[in-house]
């Protein structure tokens, strides 16, 4: 069992043996994260500069601190000399998520000192790539764009005192323009996604070879490459098909009878994709509620109304409310689910013109602020190389002579 106090994901009580369902609680350093982003709200300002900061440092910093760290930040966001125009433009790739990880470990190359272990120099090193993300991000897809979809190329200028949120949209549209509301719902999904435990599947790869002693360009790009599998990073790609099949399929969005049935067929394969599986629903700890989809529904709802979109918002709802229901007549169950932070983060983004190509980059971009802090702990408190268990069980077999096979 891993210990850690960055992050913990609250979703069940264990009362004599039996798994009680309670209302799911996300914690960073042991900060409740709705605290989080309720008193950014209240003070009107973006919170994911904040929450980096707590996750890299244990604590919340106070006002010059903040605003020094998110100087900081802004001031790094540019990337080194001919950076952009040699690793970027001359080797685009189809996917961006294959882009940024091959890009951050070309950053090796350009680093002043890429083999000092000092946490010192590890943390300049995680300051920097956080910063830096949204730009790679960015000119990633720009490129993709001109490249493979031949369209033409547009490269901004990182501006320094925008936030992360600010900085990406404005990179990824040509004429850089957002509202205020469109910021702030993609700084919450950049919160509500930075963190999730030491146990996700690219937390761990983080974990996992940085205590191997590697360098931070190598132990980033293994979260990377495994935040772009499907069944982690992908997920919200996964939901946006379903829901396109949904829309096509069934004729009159508010009739919980029509939509009712669909979500039948699709738990018994017989839609969609044939998997049986309602995607955006359930989750491997979470049970009664997933704190991440509250939260980001709650602010979708006010984005959809701007966006004149709420009769769609409401048939995500709508399937929200209809799940447990469908589920436990389908399948004779009675385990308690819940949606995920998956089922509304890929329709924010559809409403914010963020195409399907960036989804898992996003995603990216705020959880290397936790993958950062995973490695400052696993380089400043692990010590020792993580092997885990394996038990072969193949049995022995004699070696049969080549002429004999």
């Amino acid at each position: 069992m891993g210990l850690t106090r960055i992050g913990d994901v609250h979703g069940y009580i264990i009362d004599e043996g039996e798994k009680i369902p309670v209302d799911g609680k996300l914690y960073y350093r042991g900060i409740d994260v709705e605290d989080l982003v309720q008193n950014a709200e209240a003070e009107k300002r973006f919170g994911f500069e904040e929450t980096v900061y707590l996750l890299l440092f244990g604590s919340l910093p106070n006002k010059t601190q903040l605003g020094d760290f998110c100087a900081l930040m802004g001031n790094s966001r540019a990337l080194p000399k001919n950076f952009a125009e040699d690793s970027i433009m001359k080797a685009p790739s189809r996917d961006i998520m294959n882009k940024l990880a091959r890009s951050v470990l070309t950053l090796y190359s350009y680093d002043e000192a890429p083999e000092n272990r000092s946490p010192e120099n590890i943390l300049r090193q995680c300051l920097e790539l956080i910063a830096r993300f949204p730009t790679i991000v960015a000119y990633s897809y720009m490129a993709k764009k001109h490249y493979y979809d031949h369209e033409s190329l547009i490269i901004h200028m990182p501006d320094s005192h925008c936030s992360s949120a600010e900085s990406l949209l404005s990179l990824i549209r040509p004429d850089q323009q957002y509202t205020h509301l469109e910021a702030e719902i993609l700084d919450l999904a950049l919160v509500l996604h930075a963190e999730h435990g030491g146990g996700n599947n690219s937390t761990f790869a983080v974990h996992l070879v940085s205590s191997a002693d590697t360098d931070t360009f190598s132990a980033v790009s293994a979260g990377i490459v495994s935040l772009k599998g499907y069944k982690h990073g992908g997920a919200n790609i996964r939901v946006m098909g379903m829901m396109d099949e949904i829309k096509k399929n069934v004729k009159r969005w508010d009739s919980e009878i029509e939509v009712a049935d669909y979500l039948e067929r699709i738990l018994r394969g017989e839609a969609c994709d044939g998997s049986g599986l309602i995607y955006g629903q359930g989750h491997a700890v979470y049970t009664k509620s997933d704190p991440r989809a509250v939260l980001l529904r709650d602010k979708a709802a006010l984005l959809a109304e701007e966006k004149r979109l709420t009769d769609e918002f409401n048939l995500y709802r709508l399937i929200e409310k209809l799940t447990p229901e469908v589920f436990k007549n389908v399948k004779g169950s009675d385990k308690v689910i819940c949606t995920n932070v998956d089922f509304y983060s890929g329709f924010v983004y559809t409403m914010l013109g963020i195409p399907p190509d960036l989804y898992t980059a996003l995603f990216a971009i705020s959880r290397v602020a936790g993958w950062c802090a995973h490695r400052m702990e696993e380089i400043i408190t692990g010590g020792r190389i993580i092997r885990p268990a394996y038990k072969c069980v193949q049995k022995r077999l004699d070696y049969t002579p080549l002429e004999k096979r």
